[in-house]
Order: C-alpha cells, then sequence, then structure tokens
C-alpha cells in the first residue's frame, strides 16, 4: 500500500502542476488562434513577430504585445498600420482577462464584434478604427465598466448602439463613417471629452451635449433634428391638426394641468411639513436650553469611543457651547440622516494637519459608516455664502472629484463630510514607492491623465462662478477602491495667489476677473508641482519651492535626464515620453501666471501623451 501511494505521488504533482499553469496555456493558444484569423495573408510568413505556440508573448516580446512589469499577463495589444487583412475574432483575444488596451487601427480587418466582447472586463481603451468591420454592435459592450476611450469610426457598422450611460468613465466616443441607425446613443455626455457621431443614419432628437460640443459632431446625418432631449419641443403652429389629433391634445392639456394641480398640493403638504418641522424644534431648542448645555455635552462627549490611535472630538467643549446651525445634508444615501450630534459622539481619528484646518477619520454606526470630516477654522465667509459655494459645487459631478456628503458652517468653524477613501493619498503612494511600494510609469501617466481630465471639466464648468480648487497638491489626491485617483477638497478655498508662503486665509467672494484668471492659473501651478513629483518621485516635504528650484536648476544645467525617477527607468519607462511631460509640467509652473496653458490644453496635452503610451508596442 505504501509503495502504490509512493508511485501514484509523482504523478499527483505532476497533474497539479499542469492545473495551475493550464490557464496561461490557454490564452497564449487563444491569442495565436487570434492572430491567425487577423493577419491574413500578411504575418503569415513573418516569423519575428512571434504569436506562436513555441513562445511566450511577454517573455518574447510577441509584436504589438505589452505586458506587466512581471511579464505574467497580457496589458495591450496594438496592432495598428500592420495591413492586416484577416477576420476579427475578439472571442480569442479577450481570452487575456488583464488586457487594459486593443488596437487594431488602420488595417483592413473585416468580420464583427461579437458578444464576447463583454469578456474583456477590464478593457480602458477600443481602437477599431479604418477597417471593413460590419455588422451589429453588441449588448455586451454595456458590460464594459472600465472602458474610457471607444473608437469604431471608419467601419461599416449598422444597426443601432446599445445604451452606454452606465459606463461613467468613458470619456472618447468615435463613431463617425459608419451606417448606424436609430437615435444617438445613451451616453453620460456631462464626462465626454471627446464625440463624434456623423455620417450615419441615426434619427430622432439630438442628445444634450451640454454645450460640450459642436455641431460638427453629428453633421451627415439627415433625420436627426428637434430639440434637446431634456427640453420639450413646443407643437408646430404651421401644420392643421385633424380632430382627432386635436382630441389627443385636449386630453394631454388636460393630464398636464392635473399634474401641475398634484404637484402644487404636494408642494402645499411639503411646506406645511417644513413649518410644522421647524416649529418642533425650536420648542426641542427650548428645552435643550432648559436642561443645559453642559449636561448634554458631558452626555455625549464619551472619552471610552476614543480610537487606540492618535483621536480628537470634533467640536471641542467650548466650541459645542456654542448655537449649533443644523448640519446640511446633501443628495447621498451615505449620509441620510445624518446629524451634526452624530459627529460630535462619534470617535475621530486625527489623520493630518494643515496651516487651513484639520482631517479626521469618523466612524459611525459602531464602525460600520467610516466617513472622512475636514474641519477649516478662521475662514472669513458668511453661512449663506458658503451654503451657496457648497451647493454649487455638490451639482458640478465628476467621477474624479469627491463630493461633499454633508456641510456644517458657524462663524468659528466649517465642517466638511466625505466619503473616506481607504487607499490614501498621491503623495502618500510617492512616498512608499522611495519604500520600494510599486507605482509604475503607466499608473502615474494614467493618474496625470485622470486628474487633469477633471480640473479641466471643473474649470469650464465653474468659470463663471469663479470657483477654482485653491490648494491643489498630491495630498489632495486620493485614491478609492478602484485605486482611481479622486480630487479632494475642490473649492474650500481661494488660492493664495502664487505666494506660497502666505499665511492670509481671507477668503471673501468678490467675482473681481483679474482675481479669478489668477486662482485658476494657481491650480495650474499646483498641477504642475504633482506633474513634477510624478516624474521624479520626490513628493514635496514642506515646500514646494523646494522642489520647482531643484529641477530648473538641473534643468538648466542640461542634466535633464538625472531629474526622473530611477525606478521608473530601470523599468523601461520611455525617456522621450518622460521628457515630454516634464515639459508640461514646466510650462504649469511658469513664474508668469499668464503664460501658462488652461487645464483644458493641458488635459489635451497629457491625454495624446498617454495615448501615444497607450499604443506604444514593445519596439521589438
Amino acid at each position: 500500500m505504501n509503495r502504490v501511494s509512493i508511485r501514484v505521488l509523482p504523478i499527483l504533482i505532476f497533474l497539479l502542476f499542469n492545473v495551475s499553469n493550464s490557464e496561461d496555456e490557454e490564452v497564449k493558444q487563444s491569442l495565436v488562434r487570434f492572430m491567425d484569423k487577423l493577419a491574413g495573408v500578411t504575418a503569415k510568413t513573418d516569423q519575428s513577430w512571434g504569436w506562436n505556440t513555441t513562445s511566450d508573448p511577454c517573455i518574447h516580446k510577441w509584436k504589438g504585445v505589452s505586458c506587466d512589469t512581471q511579464l505574467r499577463s497580457v496589458k495591450k495589444v496594438v496592432l495598428d498600420g500592420l495591413n492586416l487583412t484577416g477576420v476579427l475574432d475578439i472571442g480569442s483575444v479577450c481570452k487575456a482577462s488583464s488586457l487594459l488596451v486593443f488596437s487594431i487601427v488602420k488595417n483592413n480587418v473585416a468580420g464583427l464584434i461579437s458578444e464576447e466582447m463583454g469578456n474583456c472586463k477590464r478593457l480602458t481603451h477600443l481602437y477599431l478604427s479604418g477597417n471593413q468591420l460590419s455588422g451589429h454592435l453588441p449588448d455586451s459592450l454595456k458590460e464594459l465598466s472600465n472602458l474610457k476611450r471607444f473608437d469604431i469610426s471608419n467601419n461599416n457598422f449598422s444597426g443601432k448602439v446599445p445604451d452606454l450611460s452606465q459606463i461613467s468613465r468613458l470619456i472618447m466616443f468615435y463613431a463617425q463613417n459608419n451606417q448606424l441607425n436609430g437615435e444617438i446613443p445613451k451616453l453620460d455626455f456631462s464626462n465626454l471629452m471627446q464625440f463624434n457621431v456623423s455620417n450615419n443614419n441615426f434619427r430622432g432628437p439630438l442628445p444634450d451635449v451640454k454645450g460640450r460640443f459642436s455641431a460638427e459632431s453629428w453633421s451627415g446625418n439627415p433625420e436627426l433634428g428637434g430639440e434637446f432631449i431634456s427640453k420639450e419641443s413646443p407643437p408646430s403652429a404651421a401644420a392643421p391638426l385633424s380632430p382627432r389629433k386635436s382630441e389627443d391634445s385636449s386630453r394631454r392639456l388636460l393630464l398636464i394641468y392635473f399634474g401641475y394641480a398634484v404637484l402644487g398640493l404636494i408642494i402645499l403638504l411639503v411646506v406645511a411639513f417644513i413649518l410644522i418641522s421647524k416649529k418642533k424644534l425650536k420648542e426641542a431648542k427650548a428645552d435643550f436650553a432648559k436642561k443645559g448645555v453642559n449636561a448634554y455635552i458631558s452626555s455625549t462627549y464619551d472619552v471610552s469611543k476614543i480610537t487606540e490611535h492618535k483621536s480628537e472630538n470634533l467640536a471641542s467643549y467650548e466650541e459645542s457651547k456654542a448655537a449649533m446651525s443644523p448640519l446640511v445634508v446633501l443628495r447621498s444615501p451615505r449620509a441620510q440622516g445624518l446629524r451634526f450630534e452624530d459627529l460630535l459622539r462619534a470617535p475621530a481619528e486625527l489623520l493630518g494637519k494643515g496651516k487651513h484646518g484639520s482631517i479626521y477619520k469618523v466612524m459611525l454606526d459602531n464602525g460600520s459608516t467610516t466617513l472622512a470630516v475636514k474641519r477649516v477654522k478662521d475662514w472669513s465667509i458668511t453661512s449663506q455664502a458658503f451654503s451657496r459655494r457648497m451647493q454649487r459645487l455638490h451639482q458640478t459631478r465628476h467621477p474624479n472629484i469627491l463630493r461633499s456628503l454633508a456641510f456644517y458652517s458657524s462663524k468659528q468653524e466649517k465642517l466638511l463630510v466625505y466619503e473616506y477613501q481607504p487607499n490614501g493619498s498621491l503623495s502618500k503612494l510617492l512616498n512608499g514607492s522611495r519604500n520600494g511600494q510599486a507605482f509604475d510609469w503607466g499608473s502615474r501617466i494614467n493618474v496625470a491623465a485622470t486628474v487633469a481630465e477633471a480640473l479641466a471639466y471643473m474649470h469650464e464648468e465653474l468659470s463663471e462662478d469663479g470657483i477654482a480648487h485653491g490648494n491643489l497638491k498630491s495630498a489632495n489626491i486620493l485614491f478609492n477602491n478602484n485605486m482611481d485617483p479622486c480630487v479632494s477638497e475642490y473649492g474650500l478655498m481661494i488660492s493664495h495667489s502664487e505666494n506660497p508662503s502666505s499665511n492670509s486665509h481671507s477668503n471673501s467672494f468678490s467675482l473681481d476677473p483679474a482675481r479669478i484668471r489668477t486662482s485658476f492659473k494657481a491650480d495650474i501651478y499646483g498641477f504642475g508641482v504633482i506633474l513634477l513629483e510624478l516624474v521624479t518621485g520626490k513628493p514635496v516635504q514642506g515646500d514646494e519651492l523646494e522642489l520647482v528650484q531643484w529641477v530648473n536648476s538641473v534643468v538648466r544645467e542640461e542634466w535633464t535626464v538625472e531629474v526622473f525617477d530611477k525606478g521608473l527607468l530601470l523599468e523601461g519607462a520611455s525617456e522621450e515620453r518622460l521628457l515630454i511631460l516634464l515639459q508640461i509640467a514646466l510650462k504649469c509652473i511658469n513664474p508668469n501666471p499668464y503664460e501658462r496653458p488652461n487645464m483644458d490644453q493641458v488635459a489635451v496635452m497629457i491625454n495624446t501623451l498617454k495615448d501615444e503610451e497607450d499604443k506604444s508596442s514593445s519596439h521589438v
């Protein structure tokens, strides 16, 4: 019996070994099958491309394939302009589950996009422009939740476009010069940076593009017209109505008037409810005053709840005695029912202090809900102006701008409540990279592009309001659960011109044009410093001028390569693209604010650079 066990053991080990590697082999075979179908007669005899079962796509650097730094998984397949004449087998290429970028631009590939497209769950960039692809677009496209750039222009696609409005990260949608029909696809136009559906067969109303795109983006669609979707078109007075249409119109009008009546009744009920609530609140405050504030504070200030880390309560004893205005909860399910008293009771871990305030990690509901609370002191702004500012910021939505969930305002201090971001800040990540933590070039250029797009959007939307970020730095770039960067604390203060050593915190809200321009240009400066941190790997410690002066001195001595993070150079990052990003940073930190580019221009430059990086092959 023992001899049988000993003989079986090597066989079991062999089988286990093969099972653990079967997935990699399956992916390789699928990729070879994909290229066999895609290449046609072009690459059949070109052995230098790789793409065979006897080699490895990462180790042997197949043509157009880029992998992660550990050479374990395929990240990009970029096969642009190679005169490929075969058929697209998207199901085979999507077997590479880590695929982020897929591009076959300017070939002569035929075929269609099958439903297996949905298997490319991590795909962020899909470029199919300039081929002979046809057929309908699959519904599985809506499953590509990470998709950012989508380009199917200059093909022969037909049919309707699936609803892609749930892909919140989509910033580019190009579908011009096809045969697509139906209504223009539903997209989240508030996030799109690039959009074109011209020269198709779309019909129906024009989309509400939020004023971001011109008519050229949908020209060449003869049956397309009408008002924006978000606006109701008035009935035309030119054509006479038949009796039946007139009767239908009367019914519609009756229903509309009935709706108005119901809406009016609801408004009256809401107003009555508010008045009754205010009356009850006054009675509660009177009762509160009779019992004494000190008794209330002593009952709610529970020192035993303080966490074992360095902790503080959000309001001191004296400040709690002050008359408290209510906590204003903005529209967010995470903050529904939240009260100022809840913040006072909750244990709060101090995360950091700055010259304008402190940030706390607050744990509610026995730790099941975690929030971040920014406490700003000595901000000379009226409660009404502060409330208007917070409401305006809440209305301006971008997936990479961290919005406040609630706010509180008194003469002594202002509190902002945010969703807690668990993965720290860009500043900490840069510090970690110096201690051996991975933060590769691809991740850095992605952070730069994402933050640039978010700031460009906010600057455009809030230009008339004169609300810039005001305190842009790497410590205010936070990472969410998916490690996507989010800009925090947008608009919490007006920038103090260009002098980082300025201690002024007098933030009047006069819309002086010169001051507004300067505040937005100060954001550009702050972003330029962040770019310097990304290319050098040196996070700002205290005064940002030290980093700026050091970079300028090295560049003047023409030792530019000494600026770059050595870790990036060792991993094989392109020195050319590092240099381009450095040049963009130097434009942003130009001592003359009026010679700096605007944020939209910066976003275009960085996205162009990122596209080059995404499309770059392994340069065999």
